[in-house]
């Protein structure tokens, strides 16, 4: 253990120069106990006045307090005044800022609820009414699509790719995931595919494009619904790809295939039996389905920064919870696919982008807008590489169809 008092750092780019104050020994002994009880992390911890907690050899990064009272609410809701005070630049980090988070989620994960904190996970999962649905979606998706186009790829695909190949782009990855999704569906020419949750209509149309199927798309986006619109038009598929601005609660029709690629995070666990039972109505006997869904290993929220800046009303499940979209309909789980390292290079992808775009950002929003963004992205790739999150692809069908292959030798073929 390191503690002693240095000049006041002020790096870390844009730190603010903040007055100086000497840290209270009661501050500096509550950072030095967390930091003991997370395993003493390959990390610095800098106070406001340059004190120094941590081991000084080769530090993945440096986590710098500029003002005390960032280290007081971190005592009340460490994960929601860590993100609010990142944003507001009360608290920098030098370093690799994806790999410092990682290096503080595993020694967190050591703790889960340290003495000294209350259980700040102890909340009750935000209800997805339609109304409460529509409005969230409009929180998130409906910012512009003139910022999303600053960072995503090509064909604005906002879901975990899939890296077949070690040295893929992002666009080939993200390609690369819309086929191994058409695959495990193992599409036919002339069937009909209803997809809940649509994004800006990549997988839609690459499935009608590649795989000659009609598909029903549902989305509360009106932005998103609007570009996939556009493109759909653009690219002469209006006649095989219909996007419906609607919720998943209101399909209607019948469909060989069900597909949902990042929509289950907005539903709620108190809506998948509401799921089951639409994907229920609307599939044929001898259909099949495919539910990708970032979720957890551990059933519980996420954590609260991101549910109440980023997205609101989200929740990431359990496998356990995700079961009861397929129990109450007589539905049998053919498949289960992990890709979390997928995602974790998705999102380090996102934030290289990201990263090259801060000036148009910050045009078009705020300083503090650019940050927050900046700590989502990272945060989501340090914690999908810490193993907090996963990213689950279910292949399922109804229990009573025998016609499908029974190996997955046609998916590697």
């Amino acid at each position: 253990m390191i503690s002693q008092s240095q000049p006041r750092s002020t790096a870390g780019g844009d730190a603010p120069g903040l007055p100086v104050r000497r840290s209270l020994g009661l501050e500096r002994l509550f950072v030095e106990k967390l930091y003991q009880q997370i395993g003493r992390p390959a990390i610095q911890i800098v106070l406001w006045d340059g004190t120094v907690i941590g081991d000084r050899a080769s530090p993945i990064g440096r986590a710098i307090i500029h003002r005390p009272r960032v280290l007081r609410r971190l005592l009340v809701s460490p994960i929601l005044s860590f993100g609010e005070a990142f944003a507001a630049n009360e608290l920098t980090i030098e370093g690799d800022l994806i790999q410092t988070l990682v290096e503080m989620n595993r020694g967190l994960a050591r703790v889960a609820t340290p003495q000294f904190w209350p259980t700040f996970f102890s909340r009750q999962v935000p209800r997805n009414t339609f109304a409460a649905s529509k409005r969230r979606v409009h929180h998130h998706y409906d910012i512009g699509n003139d910022f999303y186009k600053l960072w995503l790829d090509q064909q604005l695909v906002y879901t975990c790719a899939y890296y077949a190949r070690q040295e893929a782009t992002l666009e080939e990855a993200q390609t690369a995931k819309l086929d191994y999704v058409c695959t495990k569906l193992r599409l036919k020419p002339g069937e009909r595919v209803i997809e809940a949750g649509c994004g800006w209509g990549a997988l839609a149309l690459h499935m009608a494009r590649h795989y000659g199927v009609t598909v029903q798309a549902y989305n509360l986006s009106k932005e998103q619904v609007a570009y996939a619109r556009q493109r759909a038009a653009a690219e002469g598929l209006s006649d095989r790809v219909e996007f419906v601005e609607d919720d998943y609660r209101n399909i209607t029709g019948e469909c060989d295939a069900f597909v949902s690629v990042g929509m289950l995070e907005h539903v709620g666990p108190e809506s998948y039996r509401t799921l089951g039972e639409v994907i229920g109505r609307v599939l044929t006997p001898e259909g099949r389905g495919l539910i990708h869904s970032i979720g957890r290993n551990i059933a519980k929220p996420l954590d609260p920064w991101t549910v109440k800046y980023i997205f609101p009303g989200a929740y990431a499940p359990s496998l356990r919870e995700m079961m009861d979209i397929f129990e109450d309909g007589g539905f049998s789980v053919l498949d289960v696919e992990n890709l979390r390292l997928h995602y974790a290079r998705t999102c380090a992808d996102w934030l290289a982008r990201y990263e090259t775009a801060t000036d148009q950002v910050r045009a078009m929003f705020d300083d503090n807008f650019v940050r927050m963004w900046r700590l989502y992205l990272a945060s989501s790739s340090a914690t999908f590489l810490s193993g907090d999150l996963q990213l689950f692809q279910v292949v399922f069908a109804r229990a009573a169809n025998n016609s499908l292959p029974t190996t997955r030798a046609d998916w590697y073929a």
